[in-house]
């Protein structure tokens, strides 16, 4: 399999109403830190060797044709390039909403991994190191916002139009399904992984 689809937002703008998204539309199962997340044992030595320099791609996504979040989010050049063929999404928002939902839910997590569940350790240890790698080691709101739209300035002026959709989940199937050339489904489009279902998520790992 190959990937058709990057996600290059960052965790906390939808993605994974994104990946129950593009599920739903035949490109799952889709790539996500909750799917790291629940099968710990293959995948997190996989990002952790990528996140030391030497990434195996096909290996990282044996059985998906799509992957978004972190930690695909830090590598959407990386991945674009080595799927040249992949359309690549941008999931936004505003920087404050953005900042606000981060820092109540992945940033604390993130914090210190040991504080997590003990089966979560594993996978948190890796995603600090994911995250930070995009966002830097100065968490105060103006630094973080800053590199948000950075990251995403960065991502508008990389990709050319026909490859990029910038994505806001409120505006529903119409225009993911339009770029991505699929029909839209007659269910409203995910919404998924509001704060409480993070952490219930978290405590899910096993």
């Amino acid at each position: 399999m190959t990937i058709e689809v990057i996600g290059a937002g960052w965790g906390r703008t939808a993605t994974n109403s994104l990946k129950l998204g593009l599920e739903k539309l035949g490109f799952g199962v889709c790539h996500h830190m909750w799917e790291v997340a629940n099968d710990q044992e293959r995948l997190v030595p996989l990002w952790n060797a990528a996140l030391d320099g030497n990434p195996d791609w096909h290996s990282i996504f044996d059985g998906n044709s799509s992957a978004v979040d972190w930690p695909v989010a830090g590598y959407w050049q990386e991945l674009a390039e080595f799927f040249p063929e992949a359309k690549v999404i941008l999931t936004t928002r505003t920087p404050e909403s953005w900042y606000a939902s981060i820092s109540e839910t992945i940033l604390k997590v993130i914090d210190d991994p040991e504080q997590a569940p003990e089966p979560a350790r594993p996978v948190s240890r890796m995603a600090k190191r994911a995250v930070t790698r995009s966002i830097g080691s100065d968490w105060s709101a103006e630094a973080l916002m800053g590199r948000f739209r950075e990251h995403e300035e960065r991502v508008r002026t990389s990709l050319a139009p026909e490859r990029l959709l910038v994505f806001d989940p409120r505006d529903g199937w119409e225009p993911i399904c339009d770029f991505l050339d699929v029909p839209a489904p007659s269910e409203p489009f995910p919404r998924s992984n509001h704060r409480e279902e993070f952490f219930a998520n978290m405590d899910d790992i096993q």
